[in-house]
């Protein structure tokens, strides 16, 4: 069978489990992912053994740190994903919640009823953790899943997927729900990316490049962010102390994410207060600093020159973008022109400069007094997220069982005709 075939089969038989799997209880979802999380940590010897041979791999080709750090799977990472499942147990399922209700002057009873979307694609790089939470959020949603991981984790990919593969053989979901297409040919996205007939909804994760190659290809529709291009600003009315311990957090606890601080904008008026002893403490955490003229004029030594490109970086690494700004206003012009409209925030003590700029700045997530590295669906209770996104239809931000529903008129009547 060729590689057309098996993924247009493979895609035929989720439509039909699409179908089955929109039947199942809460109660039986439920059951199922238990099983999920109980399977992760009972196999958690071998998805690290097989996680082993893909860091290996990626050591021999010389992979960035952003992306290393992204595929390793540890006691600590698998022991998330299963808390992940197991959070998403908790969550409540939202199929089947009647939105909005009204009865029209005819009789007819017109309910707004949440339903699955059918079949997801997933195509994501380097984090196999991807495999569980999207198999998790999917399933509970009511939906089925085709997963497409980067070859760089294929062995962690496998492994994940065959644990819970078979784990699902003891519930009622039917093992065709969950698909992982297991090759590292490329052809198999492009193949993917025409299956409108029978996917029909693609999430992409990874590199600005595949985001946007799947965005531009696909006959499906695409949920997506390119990339995550954040943003701190330090008030003059900011608390100092705070506003230190959360742009070191926003940029160091974890820096090849999408969701870490890339630039750090400080009103003039604090800025020779706040940047001396903040970037001291940036310096031995390793951070290059690239500064405006003005942070470099404050800072005397050890800042390169800002160019008009690092304004729209994602470094992904321990490198960050400094610009000292003379006002509110300058700060939300510059995220609203050179940010990703993924997460930005302020740190401030005035209420009245804390909502114009939630107001102002158009991103997905908008924070006041706290780190972007928030924007995460585990961190927002909702168990797990499938992506982020930065679009505005149908959904933005972090992507759970909400954004894998859409919805239905369901009509009920007494045998009235239209006249």
């Amino acid at each position: 069978m060729n590689l057309e075939t098996q993924i247009v089969k493979m895609a035929q038989a989720a439509k039909v489990a699409a179908r089955q799997v929109a039947l199942i209880s809460s109660t039986e979802k439920n059951r199922a992912l238990q099983r999920l999380s109980q399977a992760i940590l009972q196999n958690s010897d071998f998805l690290k053994k097989e996680n082993e041979q893909d860091l290996k791999a990626a050591a021999k080709s010389n992979l960035p740190s952003a992306l290393v750090d992204r595929l390793l799977l540890n006691n600590k990472r698998i022991q998330a994903m299963a808390d992940s499942l197991h959070e998403t147990v908790r969550l409540k399922d939202p199929i089947g919640e009647v939105l909005e209700t009204y009865r029209r002057p005819n009789g007819l009873l017109i309910e707004k009823v949440r339903v699955p979307i059918g079949v997801i694609g997933i195509i994501y790089e380097s984090r196999p953790n991807v495999t569980s939470d999207c198999i998790g959020l999917c399933l509970k949603s009511g939906n089925a899943v085709i997963l497409k991981g980067g070859k760089e984790a294929a062995h962690s990919n496998r492994a994940i997927f065959s644990v819970l593969r078979k784990a699902l053989t003891k519930t009622k979901i039917p093992g065709q729900a969950v698909q992982l297409i297991d090759s590292t040919d490329r052809q198999a996205v492009h193949i993917l990316l025409k299956l409108n007939r029978y996917v029909d909804l693609l999430v992409p994760r990874g590199g600005e490049e595949l985001i946007r190659f799947v965005a531009e290809h696909s006959l499906i529709p695409v949920v997506k962010h390119y990339k995550g291009v954040c943003h701190t600003y330090v008030s003059a009315n900011a608390d100092l102390n705070m506003a230190h311990k959360i742009c070191f957090n926003a940029k160091v606890q974890r820096p090849g994410v999408c969701n870490a601080m890339e630039t750090m904008l400080v009103h003039k008026d604090v800025a020779s207060r706040f940047l001396p002893t903040m970037i001291y403490d940036f310096k031995n955490a390793g951070v290059e600093i690239r500064g405006c003229p003005l942070t470099r004029r404050i800072l005397k030594t050890g800042v390169k020159a800002a160019t008009e490109k690092d304004w729209d970086e994602e470094y992904l690494d321990l490198i960050l973008a400094v610009k000292v700004v003379h006002s509110l206003r300058e700060a939300v012009d510059h995220i609203n022109t050179h940010g990703s409209q993924h997460s930005d925030a302020i740190v401030t003590d005035d209420k009245k400069e804390a909502a114009h700029f939630l107001k102002s700045v158009d991103s997905a997530c908008t924070y006041v007094n706290a780190s972007t590295r928030f924007t995460d669906g585990y961190e927002f209770g909702f168990g797990a997220e499938v992506g982020i996104s930065t679009d505005k239809l149908h959904v933005r931000g972090p992507m759970a069982l909400e954004g894998l529903t859409t919805y239905q008129y369901q009509i009920h009547g007494k045998g009235q005709i239209r006249v």
